[in-house]
């Protein structure tokens, strides 16, 4: 059943003639009467808490029961949720999340910090003020002032000594002629009220469920687990980038260096023939190994990187890069760790698909910091037509991890070019030195 099946019904009901024979006219008018009663009764508990607790909190005693007034929309709410019922079966769920632990702390903490609870006290000050007294102005204009009419006759018996009575303090009615009208007009009044009735009370309740049910406002604590989680994966994945990249370098690297020395020294004093020519091959073997582990190296997280920050390493890249690169970078200091190798495998990324895919002749990284965020912009003169979500690019994986970081990397990148990589972090300065 839909949201909005109670409240429906009642507006599908009032073209029919069966409205005023079913039980919708009472529940409309029970509904309204007893927000008119609710809502009278919260105002005065409102403000009688409000007075008592402002005069008690100059010795501090008031203020648990300021606190108290705050949660004070929490039950009106949950009556007015119940009073839901009397409008239709759709319900109106209840937006409070469960605390994590059991105790009256524990939900006073979870309350507080819920927008729901907040949204409820709204609520329960537009009930007190503005929404109860609506009600009562309804049920009097379709109820009370017809009924009073139909009984007109009566009243001149009994009160106007058959001569005269005041309908509902309006005008004189003098004959029995004029109270007969009278009640006619009271009646005919009275069945339309029946049906303004169901319309008001219908558009009542779907203002009151639009109200308490305000939709997911807040992120749910799994959702906010996840972000968090995936916050400490990537810190944790840069730590364990920089510990094999120390490993390599202290262990790997160092022996390669020792074998190519060794090899070297051999080739040296071994007598001119074939062993000569086979410690030769092996030493060169073991050169480009070496160069291989530190380019590997280089790409796990490049040492400058951790020492000197992302200036100096972009301005490195830029120098290892096939195609000309103008840097403009102003970072005068340190940024998080994270930030600054995404930042940075961005370029490297970004000037790698410069060489190999563009057909550029010359390629350009800008940025600095400013308002508390990390701008950069690699550029260049190819003929465009990148694309993030092309096979092979890279970018996809390096937006997830500045997506992590809740930055933004964007591609402009027409047909013909040129093409402009941005890239957007929100952070700021650490304490380390440059």
């Amino acid at each position: 059943m839909s949201r909005t099946s109670g409240p429906r019904t009642v507006w599908q009901a009032l073209p029919t003639s069966r409205y005023l024979r079913s039980s919708w006219p009472w529940r409309s008018a029970g509904y309204l009467i007893s927000g008119a009663l609710a809502g009278a009764a919260v105002l005065v508990v409102t403000v009688t808490g409000a007075v008592v607790g402002g005069a008690l909190s100059v010795v501090l005693i008031g203020l648990p029961l300021l606190a108290l007034l705050a949660l004070s929309g929490i039950p009106v709410a949950a009556l007015e949720r119940r009073r839901l019922g009397l409008m239709g079966p759709a319900p109106a769920p209840d937006p409070h999340r469960r605390p994590a632990e059991p105790g009256l702390r524990s939900w006073a903490v979870c309350r507080f910090r819920e927008r729901a609870t907040w949204w409820e006290l709204g609520y329960a000050v537009l009930f007190a003020v503005v929404l109860w007294p609506l009600d009562a102005l309804a049920v009097g204009v379709c109820t009370a002032a017809p009924l009073a009419m139909t009984s007109t006759p009566s009243l001149m018996e009994v009160y106007g000594d058959g001569e005269e009575l005041r309908v509902v303090k309006l005008w004189t009615v003098t004959t029995w002629p004029e109270a007969f009208a009278t009640a006619a007009c009271g009646l005919v009044l009275l069945l339309l009220g029946g049906y303004a009735l169901g319309a008001l009370a219908g558009a009542r309740a779907e203002l009151a469920r639009l109200l308490l049910t305000p939709g997911p406002t807040e992120p749910d604590d799994r959702v906010m687990e996840l972000t968090r989680s995936r916050v400490r994966l990537v810190d944790a994945f840069e730590a364990e980038r920089r510990r094999i990249e120390r490993d390599l370098h202290d262990g790997a690297q160092q022996r390669i260096v020792a074998l190519t020395m060794m090899l070297g020294l051999a080739r040296l004093d071994a007598p001119p023939g074939p062993l000569a020519d086979q410690l030769a091959r092996a030493h060169e073997e073991a050169g480009k190994a070496l160069a291989e582990l530190r380019e590997l190296i280089h790409g796990i997280h490049p040492q400058v990187l951790a020492d000197y920050g992302l200036q100096a390493a972009v301005a490195d890249a830029a120098e290892r890069s096939v195609i000309p690169v103008d840097l403009r970078l102003d970072l005068p200091g340190r940024l998080p760790e994270a930030v600054e190798a995404a930042a940075y495998f961005v370029v490297c990324e970004a000037l790698a698909n410069v060489a190999r895919h563009s057909g550029a002749s010359r390629a350009g990284v800008s940025g600095g910091h400013r308002a508390g965020h990390l701008f950069l912009e690699i550029h260049d003169d190819g003929r465009g037509g990148a694309s993030t979500s092309g096979g092979g690019s890279g970018l996809t994986g390096l937006a997830d991890r500045i997506s992590v970081l809740d930055g933004r990397l964007a591609l402009s990148s027409p047909a013909g070019g040129p093409t402009r990589l941005s890239v957007e972090i929100p952070c700021e300065w650490t304490d380390r030195s440059v």
